[in-house]
């Protein structure tokens, strides 16, 4: 277990709503990854995790109820975009007091480095006041293969045409999910407010950045055809997939957002449209390894989910 006075002690902070075990094996797993403290705000009710949850000594759980928006705020906030800024800002100003680091991540993310995230973190210069972490994208149908983001530069459409040759030129980086990844944030900065993607100190955006290359953050967008489909709607509209993104490429160079692309599909082929999507982009296969292992893009990531959630949590089944 991480020494909580050695530097480099960091914490994360969630807005979940998932089932219970998705949840537990998300805070099980960031917890073998050291981290000293987890602020966990549940965004939908999850009787079957909460008492495992509470009873963990590193884990603060906060219920966001109605009653909970409306003493906050007056109200609900309707975007699930501005719950998740909402509740990482607060848990930056009033809880992470004891941790040199803060992140704001999601319950399909994990943050993984072959060495102690703490010992990469404490070796960031005294004036870094945040640092950025870079996603892979789990190929879906895989346990442990993700595929990393292109290169950026004058080849990266060449090299997206060569990975995906009908679609490749509609993805941001090779992803249908973020590219951008997620920011630890240094603690004891005054006026703060923390995005998505990026944070605000006294108003200026991402201060005193840098890229920790060392730590990855998996995201587990899509597991199988299923579980994308599953989420396909809500994501077309208000996730990651919506309208109001912008397309990977400048319209005037023949851009279209993944919103459009995916809608026209739909609206043409109907299901089968979107799983030609999926295929392509999506799910894993040896052909899709074999590109991208010939352009260096596949990783393996082992994500010992099961065992770290049978350890931290023992009692739930």
């Amino acid at each position: 277990m991480q020494d909580p006075a050695a530097p480099g002690t960091w914490g994360l902070v969630a807005t979940l709503k998932a089932e219970a075990r998705a949840i537990l094996n998300f805070a099980a797993w960031h917890l073998e990854q050291g981290a000293h403290r987890l602020f966990l705000y549940l965004d939908a009710p999850c009787p079957a995790a909460l008492p495992h949850l509470k009873a963990h000594p590193r884990i603060r759980v906060i219920e966001t109820t109605e009653a909970h928006w409306q003493k906050r705020r007056g109200r609900v906030p309707q975007k699930h975009q501005v719950r998740q800024s909402l509740n990482a800002t607060r848990a930056y100003r009033r809880q992470a007091r004891d941790l040199d680091w803060l992140i704001h991540i999601d319950v399909d993310e994990f943050l993984w480095s072959d060495t102690p995230i703490s010992a990469h973190l404490a070796g960031l210069a005294p004036d870094t006041l945040c640092a950025r972490v870079r996603p892979l994208e789990l190929l879906a149908g895989s346990a442990d293969h993700y595929k990393a983001r292109l290169p950026a530069g004058k080849d990266a459409e060449a090299t997206g045409t060569r990975l995906y040759p009908r679609f490749g030129s509609y993805l941001r980086g090779g992803f249908i999910s973020h590219v951008q990844g997620k920011l630890f944030v240094r603690t004891g900065l005054d006026d703060v407010d923390l995005r998505i993607h990026n944070v605000f100190v006294g108003g200026a955006e991402n201060p005193a950045q840098t890229e920790l290359d060392a730590v990855d953050l998996c995201h587990r967008h899509a597991t199988d055809w299923d579980h994308w489909l599953h989420h396909y709607r809500y994501r077309l509209q208000k996730g990651s997939y919506r309208s109001d993104l912008r397309p990977a490429k400048p319209r005037a160079a023949g851009g279209v957002t993944l919103h459009e692309v995916l809608s026209a599909l739909e609206a043409e082929q109907g299901e089968s449209g979107l799983r030609a999507f999926f295929d392509e982009v999506c799910a894993d296969g040896p052909e899709l390894r074999r590109r991208l292992q010939a352009e260096g893009l596949l990783r393996t990531r082992p994500l010992a989910q099961t065992q770290a959630r049978q350890k931290h949590f023992p009692d739930f089944r």
